[in-house]
């Protein structure tokens, strides 16, 4: 660990078990979260990646009721068919865990009873919605009716996504379950209340605290996340943090705790996840106080990535918990047993993205599952597409057409030509890596070019700025074309050592390259380091193994070796290592690729439209 090291929390959202994700889930909250922390790896840096699936509340029960299983049933098996989706798509999770384990019970009692301590939980009865036609209580997300605020007719229970405000199901303007359409009732029933309005003068601190962030850009958030927590802080109303199920955390009181009826709220217990995983890892690494170099140390850093329906969760609720539990809200107050905890540095939102111009919807199967697509196409190439044309900062549509035209255009034509002509050209001609002779001013400019693509790429994705960063890795790799061509090496069959120097410049920037794409497309990364001698591991990947846990059941996690041979900086290559005919780095797809994918969508999801976001959480 170098002096200049630090450590990096990085938190992608927990993804609800109620089915397998699809891409648009995962350009939201796991691509772009992979992506930072393989480069923060390779740069050093000391990079803790944690989550897991997020199992409680009333939605599950309700696809369980659906499926005619238990709750626990549905909730065991979405888990592996979700760490199986993050596993192909290479998500490199220290800990990918799950919100039904005794750890994360213990845990969020804790941060609970922190709260509940300092003044900042309260109890309080309300009206509660329940179906008329089973009695069972209704989430506040399955209730929608008109806002009462902008009118918008579509708002869920507990905000509208129009107008970014919080409300209540009681308030919507002809509210109707989600769930059978029927009209709910309100009955009173008391429920613990989160203190927000208590948080009012500290978490406003806190949030424009973000609006200058460091003189490196690292902690100033993007224009659109902080915009909408500013706002926010003009109405903070208290939120409820328990719920009338069965399903759920216990709330950990005398009178409460075995109350088989009342539960902690799903969201409530979902973001607590992050630090909870991180404790278990801890543990799980034989170190249990280990999580502690992360969560207190005043230098550590930690990013969340989401997509912008979880910016309220993320951006006001947790940094308001953890100020209460270490006392720091309006109130005071003293930290709890665990200590003070550190806020996010930055919560990294991406916008939505759609499908062929419609809205992801599993229910109407306007849909491409994580599992299906990576049984067709090569998992790089969607990694690419995420990182060069995702929604990081605006609603996005994929289309099979630009799809296709980004695999072939750019990483078949651009980066999988260079590999292929530059290795073959030296495999040819010399068998190995060429010594480099005299170089021009041509050789030394592009490797010049090379060196410091390093620092700006860096730069660009320390600031989660992913396209700008591919877009720049993916400019030094046409630029290594055109010198190529305008070398044209296969032309100087009387300058054999002219030959060797181009084709020396040329495969240390494909090393070079190899290197600034890592954290975009580590499969081929991989592929590109053997190809030009490297041995082992050159880009750690995941590995799925199934965990015990004391009193409880045995359940997969994703964890992994990322300590690997990959470094953010420029590399000589070594003279001599022998080289042999590359294989083909990517797959050129025909472009009937396009229609064949628009007629099994019209097959399957006819001309419904459908709803859904690219966010995960409640």
């Amino acid at each position: 660990m170098s002096s200049s090291s630090r450590h990096i929390l990085t938190a992608p959202a927990w993804p609800y078990a109620n089915g397998p994700r699809h891409i648009g889930h995962v350009s939201g909250f796991a691509l772009p979260a992979d992506m930072f922390s393989r480069y923060q790896r390779m740069a050093g840096n000391q990079v803790l990646m944690v989550s897991g699936t997020d199992e409680h509340g009333t939605p599950i029960q309700v696809q369980a009721d659906k499926e005619g299983v238990t709750a626990r049933e549905l909730a065991d098996r979405y888990n592996r068919v979700i760490a199986e989706d993050l596993l192909g798509l290479g998500m490199s999770y220290d800990l990918f865990t799950r919100s039904t384990t005794a750890n994360h019970y213990a845990v969020v009692q804790e941060i609970f009873k922190g709260l509940y301590d300092n003044g900042y939980i309260f109890p309080k009865t309300t009206m509660g919605a329940i179906s008329p036609s089973t009695g069972r209580t209704l989430p506040d997300r399955y209730i929608e009716g008109t806002c009462p605020i902008c009118g918008y007719d579509g708002a869920r229970g507990d905000q509208c996504d129009n107008c970014g405000n919080q409300l209540d199901p009681i308030d919507l303007i002809n509210p109707v379950s989600r769930i059978n359409g029927e009209k709910p009732e309100f009955v009173e029933t008391e429920h613990f209340m989160l203190d927000l309005p208590a948080f009012t003068e500290s978490l406003g601190r806190y949030l424009r605290s973000k609006q200058a962030g460091a003189g490196n850009g690292e902690g100033q958030w993007r224009p659109n996340v902080l915009k909408f927590a500013l706002n926010l802080l003009d109405d903070l109303q208290p939120r409820a943090i328990s719920r009338d199920l069965d399903w759920g955390v216990p709330i950990p009181l005398e009178g409460w705790r075995d109350n088989p009826a009342k539960k902690l709220y799903v969201w409530f217990d979902a973001v607590i996840g992050y630090f909870s995983a991180s404790v278990e890892w801890a543990r799980r690494k034989g170190d249990p106080e280990a999580w502690r170099a992360w969560w207190q140390d005043p230098d550590a850093l930690s990013y969340y990535f989401m997509g912008k329906d979880n910016i309220v969760f993320h951006a006001e609720i947790w940094p308001a918990m953890l100020l209460g539990y270490s006392g720091k809200g309006d109130k005071g107050g003293t930290p709890g047993s665990l200590g003070e905890l550190n806020l996010p540095t930055e919560v990294v939102s991406s916008e939505f993205l759609t499908m062929e111009g419609r809205k992801f919807s599993s229910s109407r199967q306007v849909v491409i599952y994580v599992k299906d697509f990576l049984e067709r196409y090569d998992v790089d190439a969607l990694r690419y597409y995420v990182a060069v044309a995702g929604p990081e900062n605006q609603d996005t549509d994929f289309t099979w057409a630009e799809f296709v035209r980004r695999n072939n255009d750019e990483l078949v034509a651009a980066w999988g030509n260079l590999v292929n002509r530059s290795i073959n050209l030296a495999a040819r001609n010399v068998g190995a890596i060429p010594e480099a002779g005299e170089l021009t001013d041509a050789d030394r400019a592009l490797l010049e070019r090379s060196r410091g693509a390093f620092g700006t790429v860096g730069a660009e994705l320390r600031r989660s700025r992913f396209k700008n960063a591919i877009t720049e890795a993916l400019d030094v790799v046409r630029d290594a074309n055109r010198y190529l061509s305008d070398q044209a090496p296969w032309k100087l069959k009387d300058d054999p050592e002219r030959v060797k120097s181009i084709l020396h410049v040329a495969l240390q920037v494909v090393d070079d390259a190899k290197s600034l794409l890592t954290p975009f497309l580590p499969n081929s990364s991989q592929k590109v380091y053997e190809m030009l001698g490297g041995e082992g591991v050159w880009s750690g990947m995941p590995r799925l193994e199934v965990v015990s846990q004391e009193g409880g059941p045995d359940y997969p996690v994703l964890t992994g070796d990322y300590a690997t041979e990959a470094v953010w900086e420029s590399r000589p290559i070594k003279a001599g290592v022998p080289l042999a005919k590359p294989v083909p780095l990517f797959k050129k797809l025909d472009s009937s690729v396009v229609d064949e994918e628009l007629a099994r969508l019209r097959e399957e999801a006819g001309d419904a439209g459908g709803s859904g976001g690219s966010g995960e959480g409640r």
